[in-house]
């Protein structure tokens, strides 16, 4: 797991509750090793939580490469984790989803009913992990941690989007409560009809995201000298992220600063067409850890063209580094970068006003320059302790709430 930036000078807004233990069961169809904002998310949670001594178990599909073959999770064996069958998505295999398992989840919660359940995805296990909570009169809070329905027009199916935007809103309703990374985001959902729904918020691992990574030698392998100027990009390489838009605000940087350079670190169904078209860019491919803070904290400008973002924790990642960030004014970057200072914020789907923006920046380095001096120090106040703190908070408050309504159904005619 990841390790949790500790800051014990900061009160939590929600104090813990010295003395009690929560039985948590979390419910998601991706999980670590594989590298996205909902793992990165679940894998500070849960460490956060086992770190004040509650219990929490596991529930997700098989993972091609890192569970056995053959690997049924059975509980006898793996007390804490349940494996369910899952499925690629088709033309991304990256990406996967779970399948129903609400007989094995009943089962499972009869034999240890959770005191509360965590569904971190809105996928077909998700779906049957919510169904069987209910059923069990189990609390379940649900993540609402990816704009699927935005998905949609990126990939040509835009009449899609109101279809899955109404399977979002029926399935985060039968849910206790909805939890988001921002509070625009809950605006945003309860005007569109989403019931009980709770800014969790988001941290950034200070110890490992900080401009002291930076790397003199990393740089010198891209082509660039210290006063030149490196782009970043992070994320999947796909449609959904916008790539091609910080490409074209790359060569517009170029054109006002030559010796620049742009990095696109990650994966996706787009790269390997990117890298025919674009050999001078730098693809390094999926990265984590030491190798993707170092690469952060080595580059200069932080290109974020996405607009399907719940939040985007990249962005945080990328201040921590000491990055100035150009991105659309919302999610993550409405929240935490401060325009003109950190960085620089334009309208949503504003396409020319991205491009200028990084132009700008690459055309006045020394303004740049100066800019990046106070960048690291706007996030420092964002730990994980806090988020981990609201997040037990709501745990606890479901499961009374839960309990003060009645008992949860544990089998034959008989209650917990």
């Amino acid at each position: 797991m990841l390790d949790l930036l500790r800051r014990p000078e900061v009160k939590p807004e929600y104090p813990p509750c010295p003395g009690e233990t929560l039985d948590v069961c979390v419910v998601t169809e991706t999980f670590q090793p594989e590298i996205n904002g909902v793992t990165l998310t679940l894998g500070h949670l849960l460490s956060g939580l086992r770190a004040r001594g509650h219990r929490v178990s596991l529930v997700r599909p098989r993972q091609p490469g890192v569970d056995p073959p053959g690997d049924s999770g059975d509980p006898s064996t793996h007390p804490d984790v349940t494996l369910v069958p899952g499925l690629a998505l088709p033309g991304y295999a990256a990406v996967r989803l779970g399948l129903p398992a609400g007989a094995v989840l009943r089962r499972r919660w009869l034999r240890r009913p959770p005191d509360a359940v965590y569904v971190a995805t809105e996928g077909p296990l998700g779906w049957s992990a919510v169904r069987a909570a209910r059923g069990l009169r189990l609390p379940v809070l649900a993540g609402f941690h990816t704009n699927f329905h935005r998905y949609a027009r990126h990939y040509h199916i835009g009449w899609a989007e109101a279809f899955v935007a109404r399977y979002l809103r029926h399935f985060h309703n039968r849910a206790t409560g909805t939890v988001v990374a921002t509070r625009d985001l809950r605006d945003q959902l309860r005007g569109r009809g989403f019931r009980n729904v709770s800014v969790l918020g988001r941290g950034v691992d200070g110890t490992l995201f900080r401009p002291a990574r930076r790397s003199a030698s990393l740089r010198r392998s891209w082509g660039v000298a210290e006063h030149e100027i490196v782009a970043l990009c992070v994320g999947r390489v796909a449609a959904e992220k916008n790539i091609r838009l910080a490409i074209e605000a790359y060569r517009a940087m170029q054109r006002h600063h030559p010796p620049c350079r742009l990095v696109v670190v990650g994966d996706g169904p787009l790269r390997r067409g990117l890298e025919r078209a674009h050999p001078d860019l730098f693809f390094t491919g999926m990265l984590s850890g030491e190798p993707l803070a170092g690469h952060f904290a080595s580059a200069d400008v932080f290109l974020f063209p996405s607009e399907t973002e719940t939040f985007g924790n990249v962005t945080l990642e990328a201040l921590a580094s000491g990055l100035v960030v150009v991105a659309f004014d919302y999610a993550a970057a409405r929240e935490h970068v401060r325009s003109g200072r950190t960085g620089v914020l334009v309208p949503l789907g504003d396409a020319g006003a991205f491009v200028g923006a990084a132009a700008t920046l690459a055309q006045f380095p020394e303004s740049l320059r100066r800019m990046q001096e106070s960048v690291s120090e706007s996030v420092t106040h964002l730990g994980w302790d806090r988020v981990v703190d609201r997040f037990e908070r709501m745990l606890f408050d479901i499961g009374r709430a839960s309990r003060s309504a009645g008992p949860a159904r544990t089998g034959e005619g008989s209650y917990r």
